[in-house]
């Protein structure tokens, strides 16, 4: 009787495979069709593709466990479950034809998962993982990209999971540092965008970086998930890289030229130096220091340059920016004196004491910085965008910077806001008195009005420019860009000009007087 049923059994388990590879193959060309379609980005309708790919893994029948089907920027899984569920981990690492050392992504399902399905049925469950290495399925309208351009996917037969006690864990690595970067989970919302088949939202999902490379996201429902990656400023339009990068380097270059003029002018003429131009040369050391450390910025930035480097760079880039303003808000308060106590000012050894504090304050919290920290120097990404402002890779620049978004925020933005500020209050206060000394019948002397006028002059020109900084947002981002580049990186040709012009007063004042005593002298 045994040998009479085993050529019909044979004959079934023959058509039974035929059946599973049938529903393979079929479930593969859907694929194929997928990615043709948004390869020539065809009109049809990426949600019914996906409705359509789905459909058929949770229908498709297989032996074994598992089935695992691959095209070239689509992954599919699907993975028999029971009433017994204890819970699954999937990754990269191991799911790819190729392993790898380190995963770009993992998913980790908890035993919650199969609970409200089994309370209203039994028998055996599906579970199905679409993996997506390009977002041309996701159109979206804000404007992100998507870290590594991947899109995880989930689903269960039998019901729409959703509010788990225990979420579902998903991991996505990259291969750099995420430091700077503000990152977002997110999940796919159909019928969410006016625009598109759905929208990325956040609801749900718990954002978490247990490593500098990695993003984890603790969502308490299944669909597709990715992460928002947003730059903490707005990002720079790429066909504006050039421009920028070439204003930068001629402006730098000559704010170091005339910077070592002017000091050079100075140190010619220094018999002849008071305290307010000793102060402005150390205005000038700053601002000197300051162009050649950017120069050399993206230049040690890029491999092979070590990474050591890398961070001593950018710790000097950093430390004389501080530098640079506070030798400007020292200017402020030397203004605040000179008119203030109208030229009656000794204080003794006052440059010395001004030299400890515009010098020896940026060197105190740059060295801090390195004993507790010293990661947040190294290489930072600038985020590039393309032409339509939209772009979905992962496209920067590298400088030699600050790394940490904590000590950007704290030691650049607010140090130079409080800065600002400061310049702008004594500006302000200035003008009050040179409107006073105006009005006055008896001025204290045309001599000290020019004078103030001058400082005055510069402190409008410290404050200025640098201000531009506060103005990266909206509509003010292109012409903020320009603007800034201009000013800041022909900051030290002003200074020049600047110190120029006062010498050629200076000069022509001793003239003056010389011939007034000439003349007295010839009348005697």
């Amino acid at each position: 009787m045994d040998c009479c049923w085993a050529p019909f059994l044979y004959l079934c388990l023959l058509a039974s495979q035929s059946r599973t590879a049938e529903a393979s193959q079929e479930t593969l060309d859907w694929m194929k069709r997928m990615e043709a379609a948004a390869k020539r980005r065809s009109n049809t309708s990426f949600a019914e593709l996906i409705h359509g790919l789905e459909l058929r893994l949770l229908n498709a029948s297989f032996g074994g466990y598992n089935l695992t089907l691959q095209t070239h920027i689509i992954q599919a899984l699907a993975f028999k479950l029971n009433c017994n569920f204890t819970g699954l981990s999937l990754s990269s690492a191991t799911v790819e034809k190729v392993p790898q050392a380190q995963p770009q992504h993992a998913m980790q399902f908890p035993a919650e998962l199969t609970q409200n399905a089994c309370r209203t049925r039994s028998g055996d469950l599906r579970l199905i993982c679409i993996y997506f290495s390009s977002t041309r399925f996701f159109q979206k309208d804000i404007n992100s990209s998507l870290l590594s351009n991947y899109v995880l996917g989930a689903q269960l037969s039998h019901g729409y999971v959703s509010n788990l006690s225990e979420p579902v864990n998903i991991s996505f690595w990259h291969n750099q540092s995420l430091e700077g970067y503000t990152v977002t989970c997110v999940f796919w919302k159909e019928r969410a965008s006016k625009h598109h088949w759905g929208a990325w939202s956040p609801e749900g999902c718990r954002t978490e970086r247990p490593t500098p490379s990695q993003v984890l996201c603790r969502c308490n429902h299944l669909t597709y998930f990715a992460v928002l990656m947003q730059i903490s400023q707005a990002p720079i339009p790429a066909e504006l890289l050039a421009p920028l990068t070439y204003i930068s380097l001629v402006g730098c270059s000559i704010s170091i030229v005339a910077s070592l003029l002017t000091v050079l002018l100075h140190v010619q003429a220094r018999k002849q130096s008071d305290s307010v131009t000793r102060i402005h040369m150390n205005l000038h050391a700053s601002v000197l220091l300051l162009n050649i450390a950017f120069l050399l910025s993206p230049v040690l930035a890029t491999p092979p340059v070590p990474g050591a480097a890398c961070v001593a760079l950018a710790a000097t880039l950093h430390y004389a920016l501080l530098s640079c303003l506070t030798w400007m808000a020292i200017e402020g308060f030397n203004l605040y004196l000179l008119l203030g106590r109208v030229y009656n000012i000794y204080i003794r050894r006052y440059v010395l004491k001004l030299c400890a504090v515009g010098w020896g304050v940026p060197a105190f919290l740059v060295l801090l910085l390195l004993a507790v920290k010293s990661s947040v120097y190294g290489p930072c990404r600038i985020q590039l965008s393309d032409s339509q402002g939209n772009s979905t890779g992962f496209k920067t620049m590298s400088i030699c910077w600050v790394q940490s978004p904590w000590v950007h925020g704290v030691l650049v933005m607010g140090y130079g806001g409080l800065t600002s500020l400061f310049n702008l209050v004594v500006l302000a206060w200035a003008l009050r008195v040179l409107n006073k000394l105006r009005a006055q019948e008896k001025a204290p002397g045309t001599r000290a009005c020019r004078d103030a006028v001058t400082v005055l002059g510069l402190t409008v020109l410290l404050g200025t420019t640098w201000a531009l900084a506060f103005f990266s947002f909206s509509v003010f981002l292109l012409p903020q860009l320009f603007l800034f580049t201009i000013f800041n990186s022909l900051y030290g040709f002003f200074l020049f000009l600047w110190f120029c012009s006062q010498r050629y007063r200076s000069e022509a004042e001793a003239e003056a007087e010389m011939e007034v005593f000439t003349s007295s002298q010839m009348v005697q």
